[in-house]
C-alpha cells in the first residue's frame, strides 16, 4: 500500500512539473508563428521587386566599386595585390628578416655537426664502460641467456585420400510406333446358333478376345410406348487376330499403332556401372511440349528426358609431410591413427618444431675498476647473477598457483579445452597454431571462413598459453578421415602451461583422450609432489629477464660513493 500510494505521489509530481513545460512550448510555438507572418508580406514584396542596393544591410557601394572593376580585368588582380604589400607592416618585416638573417656555408654546417652525428650513429661506443672518475672501466659481459624461443607441435597427414568428383549424364525417352493389319472375326462360346463359330477354333492362335456383342433377343415386349426384349440371346464374342483365318470371313479389317517408349541410359552406363558413384537425384529437363508426334501419331508422355546426378570417390595414396621434413630442425614424435578402422587408412604424424628464435646482443654489466675512499682504494670485481631467473620462476610459480586456486573443486592450473578443425590433404586448415605468425595467421583464418573460437585460439596459441593434446577425426567416409579437430588446453599464462605439460610428465598423469580431454587442474596433493628444479622454464627466462628492470650498477655506485664522501665531509657526524 505504502509503495502504490508513492508511486501516486511521484506520477503528481511529474505531471505538475509536465504542464508548465507544456505551457511554455505552446507560448514558443504560437510567438513563432506570429513572428513568421509579420514577414510574410515583406518577403514577398521583396520576391516581386527588382533588387535595390540601398535595401541591402552595410552595402556601400563605393568600397566594392574597384572589385568590379577588376571582375572584368582579373589579370590586375596579382599586379594591385603587389602594389599594396610594399606599404603593409606585416610585409615589410617579413622582408627585413630575409635580407639581415645570417647566413652559413652547408659545409661549416656539417663539419659543426659532425662529431654529434658520429656519436649518435653508435653512442655505446662513447659511453659505455666509463668509471666513476671519467676513466674507462672495466665491462662485465652477462651470460648468454638460457631461455629459448620454445617449441610447437607440428602435425601432417599420410595415407589414402579421398577425392569426389561429381558427375552428370542425359537420359532421353526414345518412342517408336509399330503398325500392323488386325483382323476381326465374331464367335460364340456356348453354341454355334447365329451362323457363328465356336470361340475354341480361334485357341493356339494369334487371336485374342477383345469384346463382346448383345446376343440376338429371344423375346420382346411390347407396350403402349416402347418394345424391349425379355429373354436376351447369349452374348457374342469379339475376337482379333493378328494373322487372317482362311477358316472364318472377318467382319472388319483394322490397321493398328501400337507404341513403345524405352529410356536411353547408355551414357550413364559408366557412372552406374561403377560402384564408387552413387546417384544424388534425377530430375526432368525435357518436359514442354508434353505431346508430341512421331511417325504421324501423337505420343504424350509427361517428360521427354531427364537428368541424373552421381557423386564419385576414388582413393589414392597421399601425404602432406614433406614441407615439414624439409625443415630439418623438426623432431618426429610419433603417428597416431585417425580412425578406429584396422588396417588404418589415415594416420597423423606428429613432429616438435622450435620457434624463430631472435638475435639478442652481448649485454655488459659496467662500473668503475676502483673505489676511493680518503685516499685509500680498492679495486672491486663484480660477477653477474646466473641465479636470478630461478628465483624468478619459483616466486613467480607461488603466485599463480595461490591466484589459480579453485576453492570448488581444490585443484589449480586448471584450463579451457579449446578445438580447431582441419581437412585431411586439404586446403581448409583452421589450426595455424603458434608454428604461424599472428597477424598474417589471423587474417588467413578469417579469409577461411573459420570461426571465432578458432581464431581465437589462434592467437592464444600464438602467445604460448595452449597445450596440444591430440587429434580425432570427426568426420569420415568409406573409413578414410575427411575432416579432423585438434584439441589443445589453454591456460592463463605460459608458466601454467608449463607446469602442466612438464608436471604431467612426473606424476605421471597423461593428458586424456582428445575427445574426452577436459583439462582438468592439478589437485593440492598432485601439485606437492611437483618437483619444480627438474622442469626446463627457459622459455618464460626471455619473458623474466626483458620484464625486470634491474638497478643501473654505475649510477649506483656514484650514489654510494658520493653519500660516502658526503659522510667524512661532515666529519662523521
Amino acid at each position: 500500500m505504502r509503495l502504490i500510494q508513492s508511486l501516486r505521489i511521484g506520477l503528481l509530481g511529474l505531471l505538475a512539473v509536465a504542464a508548465p513545460l507544456s505551457a511554455q512550448q505552446q507560448d514558443a510555438r504560437a510567438d513563432g508563428k506570429a513572428f513568421g507572418e509579420s514577414l510574410r508580406g515583406e518577403a514577398q514584396e521583396a520576391a516581386r521587386s527588382q533588387p535595390n542596393a540601398a535595401n541591402l544591410p552595410n552595402y556601400d557601394r563605393n568600397a566594392v566599386r574597384n572589385l568590379e572593376t577588376l571582375a572584368d580585368a582579373p589579370e590586375r588582380i596579382e599586379s594591385n595585390a603587389a602594389a599594396a604589400a610594399t606599404g603593409h607592416q606585416g610585409y615589410r618585416a617579413m622582408r627585413d628578416s630575409v635580407a639581415n638573417r645570417a647566413r652559413f656555408d652547408p659545409s661549416e654546417i656539417e663539419d659543426v655537426i659532425a662529431r654529434s652525428l658520429a656519436i649518435n650513429e653508435t653512442p655505446l661506443d662513447y659511453t659505455s664502460g666509463m668509471a666513476i672518475s671519467g676513466g674507462q672501466g672495466n665491462c662485465v659481459p652477462l651470460p648468454t641467456g638460457s631461455g629459448s624461443a620454445g617449441t610447437y607441435t607440428a602435425t601432417c597427414n599420410t595415407g589414402t585420400r579421398i577425392d569426389q568428383s561429381v558427375g552428370q549424364c542425359a537420359v532421353p525417352l526414345v518412342a517408336s510406333v509399330t503398325r500392323r493389319q488386325q483382323w476381326h472375326y465374331l464367335c460364340n462360346e456356348t453354341s454355334t446358333v447365329y451362323g457363328y463359330p465356336w470361340c475354341s477354333a480361334f485357341d493356339g492362335g494369334s487371336c485374342r478376345i477383345t469384346g463382346y456383342q448383345p446376343g440376338p433377343c429371344l423375346q420382346w415386349r411390347e407396350d403402349q410406348f416402347y418394345r424391349y426384349c425379355t429373354e436376351p440371346g447369349d452374348p457374342i464374342a469379339e475376337i482379333t487376330c493378328d494373322n487372317p483365318d482362311a477358316r472364318y470371313t472377318p467382319y472388319a479389317v483394322t490397321t493398328d499403332s501400337t507404341i513403345d517408349t524405352f529410356s536411353d541410359e547408355s551414357q550413364c552406363i559408366g557412372f552406374a556401372d561403377n560402384g564408387d558413384c552413387t546417384l544424388d537425384n534425377e530430375i526432368c529437363t525435357d518436359a514442354d511440349p508434353q505431346t508430341r508426334v512421331i511417325d504421324g501419331v501423337s505420343v504424350t508422355r509427361p517428360c521427354w528426358e531427364w537428368q541424373r546426378s552421381y557423386t564419385c570417390t576414388s582413393r589414392e595414396a597421399a601425404t602432406d609431410c614433406s614441407d615439414i621434413e624439409s625443415q630439418g630442425t623438426c623432431r618426429f614424435i610419433g603417428e597416431e591413427c585417425l580412425t578406429d578402422e584396422m588396417p588404418c587408412e589415415t594416420w597423423e604424424r606428429i613432429y616438435e618444431c622450435p620457434l624463430p628464435g631472435t638475435d639478442i646482443s652481448t649485454q655488459y654489466v659496467c662500473d668503475g675498476d676502483v673505489y676511493c675512499i680518503d685516499g685509500s682504494c680498492e679495486t672491486i670485481e663484480r660477477t653477474a647473477n646466473d641465479e636470478f631467473k630461478d628465483a624468478a620462476v619459483a616466486l613467480h610459480a607461488m603466485d599463480e598457483a595461490r591466484g589459480q586456486f579453485d576453492p570448488n573443486t581444490l585443484t589449480l592450473f586448471r584450463g579451457t579445452r579449446n578445438t580447431c578443425s582441419s581437412k585431411v590433404f586439404g586446403v581448409l586448415n583452421c589450426c595455424k597454431g603458434k608454428g604461424f605468425p599472428l597477424i598474417p595467421g589471423i587474417s588467413l583464418l578469417v579469409a577461411l571462413g573459420c570461426n571465432r573460437e578458432e581464431v581465437l585460439l589462434h592467437e592464444r596459441d600464438a602467445q604460448g598459453l595452449c597445450a596440444y593434446v591430440g587429434t580425432y577425426c570427426s568426420d569420415k567416409f568409406l573409413g578414410v578421415c575427411l575432416t579432423k579437430k585438434k584439441v589443445y588446453c589453454c591456460f592463463e599464462s605460459k608458466l601454467s602451461r608449463i607446469l602442466q605439460e612438464q608436471g604431467r610428465k612426473q606424476l605421471p598423469k597423461p593428458w586424456d583422450k582428445p575427445k574426452e580431454e577436459q583439462c582438468e587442474g592439478f589437485t593440492l596433493d598432485e601439485f606437492a609432489r611437483l618437483d619444480l628444479s627438474r622442469m626446463d622454464f627457459s622459455e618464460v627466462y626471455a619473458e623474466f629477464t626483458d620484464a625486470a628492470r634491474l638497478p643501473d650498477e654505475l649510477e649506483t655506485s656514484i650514489l654510494i660513493q658520493q653519500r660516502i664522501e658526503d659522510y667524512y665531509a661532515r666529519g662523521g657526524q
